[in-house]
């Protein structure tokens, strides 16, 4: 371990003319005078063969492979290039986009501000419990000192990634008192900081995957490196909330008529047959001012633990929208679940005959699925309930209006885009007891409606959750207890694989025990049976893989036994063990594993967050932790996980929030692209050759004007299609197209005029100071950000020379190109 001593304390309009000099060309290999040139070609939209353009020659050819000697793309070409990536990533949102004029955008900023206000007030544990990460009532990632273990990676705001070696006394100077001091290695040597210093700059060192250990630690004696890995991180996280406000302004912008209030909704609310909690009435006025006072459609989550009357919230729903004469569609993620719905709505609504249920899932034959398909399709059936099948191309809808999704978590990466697809058309409902670390992130940070059910009904007990190494006599004890008082017994297994195994010992011990097995690869009509007499009561003893996670409500089971509990995630285990406790008998979670020193330390995390988490209605602080154990590789993807690596998951959350704290000030605000100004005296004259070589030139000239005054990307695709008939155009025309893309772009920016003086260019603009703080920090060339200042309401640059003006205008537009390429990390209304 290295040690340095002492320790540090660390606390406008174009003008064409034509050239009087004449050129010769080769056009498709026959040399021809420009005035002899006439040949017709396709418009610009189809591509021909390649031309390129070189000292004056345009020759036609096959595009040859480029070699070793060739120079780089020009600076148009790499502009377009970054602007078609820059539409890949951004072509699915930016395709159901809506214009939005700036009136608009100030409008619906507001909304949002006032809803993620809202969130965050939630986060700060003043709106109705939700909790923060820090807990006691405050929000906040930082790390306990006394919570680290000798050899955990922390993170220091100011230095970066250490290891914790300990916490000891030492006597400061100039004093005789010894105080608490945290000990903490780096690359070049050991820090100390006072104990409750640490308590405000430290954070634990998590990663998105599995490994927690970080490239290298950073060094003490030199924070340049670590600045660096911060400020990455503060752009990638730019980039999210701007991500999210995007799409959340998108949904405001939707529009659907609010339902009417039914008359018959009172009668049908009193056939509820329990007493709804508080959280509950809250959840069920929630619902009904998204679905009959707001005119944009709901996009709610209701979180609260199993048999918290989740379901009830959304059968309401289903009542509103089904009066209204439109379809509802209830998706599940397991078939045992789907027909546990299907049973409860059927039972609900059995008063109702005019009101059609339909079960749509491989428990059916294939004349059934015909005939209900075809009945979805015709409008015959009103409430659809299903798997992920609902999802398929083949199911038309007729006129749906709601979507509830049971636990989202449980659904594939394809199924969960088809859902949000529908979040623009249809209203949403969500339920989930541990919800999936986005939602929860969408929900907490009020960009996503959420209600929380967190009290238990009156009769609920907590559930005794026993955590222990396996052994056959601990099971069989725990199952002997359940059976001797009448009840029933779920046996949990992670894979099916072993469950033969498992089954011959409980053959064994219980032999006069009715014990069935039941997994997803059973044949459709056994599962169903099986399931259907385990509710019944005449199986006692269910071995099961975790198909039975969500939803199944057998009130007799007590028991539940989870062999291996370190293969299953914290939000899985905790649905599990909520299969049983469903009345006021106290029921029993046993979680075995195999040898806890072969857990790794996600395992041991999970495990002693589920033990900490025993209470009822602790599914919300659970999923929590979850996305602090599990990271976000889960949230928003793999791309952004090398973004949180540099810093660490929890230093990585609170700079999140922070930046949502100030989302407003992450907008550019365009200008008309008429409007700008280019004060550089640079008339670019296009030859006789290339006008005569040309068809219809001043249509073309009229055309590209057209699409600079669109778009960027209009003008690019306008570039590009240029270059694929004409070829490479001459130097003339590129300077005519680089005073188009700087006009272009400098519209986006909000750049109303652009001058210069000597070696000085200035750049008249609306953006803020924090905005350009913000291109600037994304920006990737060192020379073009550490050329550039921000001084009143203008950007500018001290050259090093006074420029020719043409070189002058080829430093603009790489300038601006720098600039916009920072603007999908800004809100452009």
């Amino acid at each position: 371990m290295a040690c340095v001593l002492p320790v540090p304390d660390i606390s406008g309009p174009l003008v064409l003319k034509l050239s009087s000099s004449p050129r010769n060309w080769t056009l498709f290999g026959v040399p021809c005078r420009p005035c002899h040139c006439r040949t017709k070609h396709s418009s610009l939209s189809l591509p021909l063969t390649k031309a390129v353009y070189t000292q004056g020659l345009l020759v036609s050819g096959p595009a040859k492979p480029r070699e070793k000697t060739e120079p780089d793309p020009d600076p148009i070409s790499a502009l377009n290039e970054r602007i078609r990536r820059d539409r890949r990533d951004y072509s699915e949102r930016d395709a159901s986009r809506t214009a939005m004029n700036s009136e608009e955008a100030e409008k619906y900023i507001r909304l949002v501000k006032e809803q993620q206000q809202r969130g965050l007030q939630k986060l700060k544990g003043g709106g109705g419990g939700w909790g923060g990460g820090g807990g006691g009532g405050g929000f906040s990632y930082k790390v306990d000192p006394y919570t680290l273990r000798s050899g955990d990676y922390v993170v220091h705001k100011k230095v970066g990634i250490g290891r914790f070696v300990g916490i000891k006394f030492d006597v400061p100077k100039g004093s005789t008192e010894p105080v608490e001091y945290v000990f903490i290695e780096y690359a070049d040597g050991m820090a100390k900081l006072p104990v409750k210093q640490a308590s405000r700059l430290l954070y634990r060192y998590n990663l998105p995957n599995e490994s927690k250990r970080p490239r290298a630690l950073n060094k003490l004696n030199d924070t340049s490196i670590w600045e660096r890995r911060k400020s990455k991180g503060k752009v990638a996280i730019q980039k999210m909330v701007v991500d999210l406000m995007e799409l959340y302004l998108h949904r405001l912008k939707q529009r659907r008529p609010p339902y009417p209030k039914s008359p018959a909704m009172g009668e049908f609310t009193a056939q509820f047959p329990y007493e709804p909690t508080p959280d509950q009435k809250q959840a069920f006025v929630d619902v009904e001012k998204d679905l009959i006072e707001r005119e944009t459609p709901m996009d709610r989550l209701i979180c609260g633990d199993v048999g918290f009357g989740k379901t009830e919230v959304a059968i309401r729903a289903i009542f509103c929208v089904v009066s209204a004469g439109k379809q509802a569609m209830v998706l599940a993620p397991t078939i045992v679940l789907a027909k546990q719905h299907f049973d409860v709505i059927s039972e609900r609504f059995s008063i109702y005959p005019d009101i059609k249920v339909g079960l749509l899932s491989r428990f059916q034959t294939k004349a059934e699925k015909e005939e209900h398909l075809s009945m979805i399709e015709n409008g015959q059936l009103d409430i659809i309930v299903g798997t992920h099948s609902l999802l398929g191309s083949r199911v038309v809808y007729n006129n749906l209006g709601l979507l509830v999704v049971d636990e989202e978590q449980r659904f594939g990466v394809k199924q969960k885009e088809k859902i949000a697809s529908f979040k623009t058309s249809v209203d949403v409902l969500t339920l989930s007891a541990t919800p999936i670390p986005r939602t929860l992130y969408l929900a907490l940070t009020g960009f996503r409606d959420a209600s929380l059910i967190s009290t238990p009904p009156p009769e609920r007990v907590p559930i005794k959750t026993h955590l222990s190494a396996y052994s056959k006599e601990k099971a069989i004890s725990a199952i002997k207890y359940e059976l001797d008082r009448g009840g029933q017994v779920f046996y949990v297994l992670p894979r099916i694989k072993g469950l033969e195994e498992v089954m011959e010992f409980l053959e064994q011990s219980f032999p006069n025990v009715e014990i069935a097995i039941a997994h997803g690869q059973q044949y459709s009509k056994q599962l169903e049976e099986t399931m259907e007499r385990f509710s019944q009561g005449e199986i006692k003893i269910l071995l099961c893989t975790n198909i039975v996670e969500s939803g199944l409500d057998i009130q007799n089971a007590n028991t539940i036994i989870i062999q291996d509990v370190q293969q299953f995630g914290l939000a899985q285990l905790y649905q599990l063990r909520g299969r049983v406790g469903r009345t006021d008998k106290e029921a029993h979670a046993h979680l075995f594993y195999s040898d806890k020193s072969v857990l790794s330390d996600q395992a041991l995390e999970r495990l002693a967050a589920l033990e900490e988490c025993r209470e009822l209605g602790q599914g919300f602080q659970l999923a929590e932790r979850d996305m602090g154990i599990r990271g976000f590789g889960t949230i928003f993807g793999e791309q952004q996980t090398g973004d949180v690596g540099n810093v660490g998951i929890d230093l990585f959350f609170e700079m999140l929030f922070e930046s949502l704290s100030k989302v407003e000030e992450h907008r550019v605000v365009s200008v008309p692209y008429q409007s700008v100004q280019i004060d550089i005296n640079i008339n670019p004259h296009l030859s006789s050759e290339y006008i005569n070589y040309l068809e219809n030139p001043m249509e073309i000239i009229n055309e590209v004007e057209k699409a600079a005054e669109k778009d960027i990307w209009s003008l690019m695709q306008f570039t590009e299609n240029l270059r694929r008939q004409y070829g490479k155009e001459p130097y003339s025309m590129e300077i005519l197209l680089k005073k188009l893309y700087v006009r272009r772009m400098a519209a986006d920016l909000g750049i109303s005029r652009i001058y210069a003086s000597g070696k000085m260019v200035r750049m008249k603009t609306n953006m803020s100071k924090n905005v350009f703080k913000l291109i600037l920090d994304s920006m990737v060339s060192d020379v073009q950000r550490n050329s550039l200042d921000f001084e009143g309401d203008q950007i500018k640059a001290e050259l090093l020379l006074e420029l020719p003006r043409e070189q002058l205008l080829n430093w603009i537009f790489q300038c601006l190109a720098e600039l916009h390429s920072s603007l999908p990390a800004l809100i452009k209304f």
